[in-house]
């Protein structure tokens, strides 16, 4: 079957100035200079306006951008990104250009993004917590014409490693001598590149993705269009980190007006350092993954910020019980909830659903920038109720896999329900959905080898190569299972290699999301009656062995002291392990960040002491942990 959702309403036209004072005299000129994609519709003829000229019209004195290091008005920011367009364009970067942004989330990012645009180029974000090997790669596959690093950057071996130019931040930024360049970004096409994120590759390397400058356009039209974007001078939270796509929704709420609030490592991943950030600054709108709003969920009050908080909830399947949950939060005012879909091919949303009554979750509807297909493995349209693939086309469909023709070919397909003479393509997600009756889109997984854990999408033959890589392993499997708590989890089983060796090995060349939680060491793989790898004989529940060494059990003699013994008590809960000693790693056990949130939780409610998250990530040893637990107690009881 087929289904297309009628156009939405636009947003009100940008070229009339905001009702307040600030906005820039010449904003209506640069509406009409920066065509053809904003005077004659950015977006394929939709008549949506480009970005960057929206945010032309932002109010001058307004805050853009608030971060730890500082805060820009919008007047600064368009006076920042002149400086760095100027400055890129002196350097011969234009359209078609990639810079790669080597920064951490911060005022210099939003300056340098925008900038970037402005100069009618695109942007690369590479995070810089990413391992060496993998900046050098991102940046080697890209071609990147110019990365830019933070000031005084230590690392800067991946860029050296590519022979990529290279800019500082304060470099990048540093006004022109002479009068200050004006605001004026660069024309381009509806077509024309805006950036370039990477993504787990089947193929056991990372692929990146193309977003032209009117698919990024349309993206925020249509969260106005849903309501997902409201009103006026909101506050948003940057939270997801630049490197992946769900970052876009968040500075392109920059473009109608809104403020960015940067949240930084610390606070994310911590979720009462969340909460009363989310408070403190009044946000009024999150991106959060559902493994991250559930505890978050705990700790919001209805007399806290800005209520209704609104939150947009992606990256992974929601559960029934986080669903009426969330629907309940909805109901009693203290959030509005919606839950988004949508691949890095087809610009970050493709469904949206608000989560507003309990019952059965759904990913919602389909995105006026976007029609879906739900086809059988003939490419046929399903029957009403019936399992299908996803197929999504429309403008806002990305233009291919940089430098990959063979796969942009191979998942980028001819639309099935569109005249061969237009050209139509459609994008094969690889998931499997089917339509409720009310219209709704019920997400049902994956027909491939790729997951989504903790909100990342994760390719599972990447990880496998690199896990064959290594020397002594002559095969490798890894599998989406549960850890020995029964948390979900990467499980690796491997035919030959040291697993230490091997995790050690994994953590120099893959991002930590993409760590397996444990290594599991096996004779011979169960194979097919075909010779293949059966993955459905691997066992999906890790049983984490004792620690080397360690033949004490929890609470035992190898532990000194009752903070000591109490952590290993936590910890055989929470990990599961059969075997608990002093000098035992909490992440080498298949500890991850949602473990030591449910780790500290434990620690709050036994003994009291507000122990943050960041404590166990900096004492992940036991022993080093209970002793900073004894410091904490002891302040606290003084």
């Amino acid at each position: 079957m087929t289904a297309t959702l009628p156009e939405t309403t636009a947003p009100a036209a940008v070229t009339a100035a905001l009702p307040e004072a600030g906005v820039p005299a010449d904003a209506t000129a640069l509406l009409a200079d920066t065509a053809p994609c904003a005077c004659s519709g950015c977006a394929a003829g939709t008549g949506h306006a480009d970005l960057l000229a929206r945010l032309a019209t932002a109010p001058g004195g307004r805050t853009a951008v608030v971060a730890a290091d500082r805060t820009l008005t919008f007047d600064e920011l368009r006076a920042e990104a002149a400086a760095v367009a100027t400055r890129l364009t002196a350097l011969g970067i234009g359209p078609e250009s990639v810079v790669a942004l080597c920064l951490p989330r911060g005022a210099g990012l939003a300056a340098a993004l925008i900038g970037t645009l402005t100069a009618g180029a695109a942007y690369l974000p590479v995070d810089p917590a990413l391992p060496a090997e993998r900046r050098a790669y991102l940046l080697a596959d890209s071609g990147a014409d110019l990365v830019v690093v933070q000031d005084g950057d230590a690392d800067a071996s991946a860029p050296a490693r590519t022979g990529t130019r290279t800019l500082t931040l304060a470099e990048l930024t540093a006004p022109a001598e002479g009068q200050a360049a004006p605001y004026r970004p660069v024309p381009v096409t509806a077509d024309t590149l805006a950036y370039v994120i990477y993504t787990s590759g089947s193929t056991g390397r990372p692929k990146g993705v193309e977003i032209g400058r009117a698919a990024a356009s349309l993206l925020l039209a249509e969260l106005e269009g849903v309501g997902a974007a409201t009103g006026q001078a909101r506050r948003v939270g940057w939270n997801a980190s630049p490197s992946f796509d769900a970052s876009v929704q968040q500075w392109v709420r920059l473009c109608r007006g809104d403020t960015l609030v940067m949240i930084d490592e610390e606070t994310r991943r911590d979720p009462a350092l969340l909460a009363a950030f989310v408070d403190a600054q009044s946000l009024t709108d999150l991106d959060i993954t559902p493994s991250h709003a559930d505890p978050l969920l705990d700790l919001l009050t209805t007399d806290g910020g800005p209520r209704p908080l609104t939150l947009l909830i992606g990256g992974e399947a929601i559960s029934p019980a986080l669903w009426d949950r969330l629907a309940a939060a909805h109901t009693s005012g203290l959030l509005r909830a919606l839950n988004v879909y949508g691949p890095t091919e087809c610009t970050v949303d493709a469904t949206a659903g608000w989560i507003d009554r309990p019952g059965q979750p759904h990913i919602g509807t389909v995105l006026p920038g976007l029609s879906m297909r739900l086809l059988d493995e003939k490419l046929a349209p399903v029957a009403p109720g019936e399992t299908g693939e996803l197929y999504l086309t429309g403008p806002r469909v990305a233009r291919g896999y940089r430098n990959r023709p063979a796969l942009t070919a191979e998942r980028f397909v001819a639309d099935p329900a569109a005249d061969a003479a237009t050209g139509a393509r459609a994008y094969r997600t690889g998931d499997r959905c089917r339509l409720l009756p009310d219209g709704r889109l019920a997400y049902l997984g994956r027909a491939d080898g790729q997951v989504k854990l903790r909100g990342h999408r994760i390719e599972l033959p990447e990880i496998e190569a690199a896990l064959t890589r290594q020397d002594g392993v002559a095969e490798a499997a890894v599998v989406l299972g549960e850890d020995a708590a029964g948390s979900p989890a990467l499980l690796a089983y491997h035919r030959g290699g040291d697993a230490d060796a091997l995790r050690t090995a994994l953590a120099a060349t893959l991002p930590a999301y993409m760590l397996p939680s444990a290594f599991v060491a096996v004779e011979r793989f169960a194979t097919t009656p075909s010779g293949k790898l059966d993955r459905a004989a691997l066992p999906t529940r890790a049983e984490t062995p004792a620690p080397a060494g360690t033949t004490a059990p929890a609470g035992g003699s190898g532990l000194t002291g009752p903070a000591e013994e109490l952590i290993a008590r936590v910890w055989t809960q929470v990990l599961g392990a059969a075997s608990i000693g002093p000098d035992d790693n909490f992440f080498k056990l298949g500890g991850h960040s949602l473990l030591a949130i449910k780790l500290v939780s434990r620690v709050r409610a036994e003994l009291s002491v507000a122990l943050p998250v960041k404590a166990v990530y900096a004492n992940p040893r036991l022993r080093d942990l209970a002793a900073h637990i004894e410091e904490l107690t002891a302040a606290r009881d003084a």
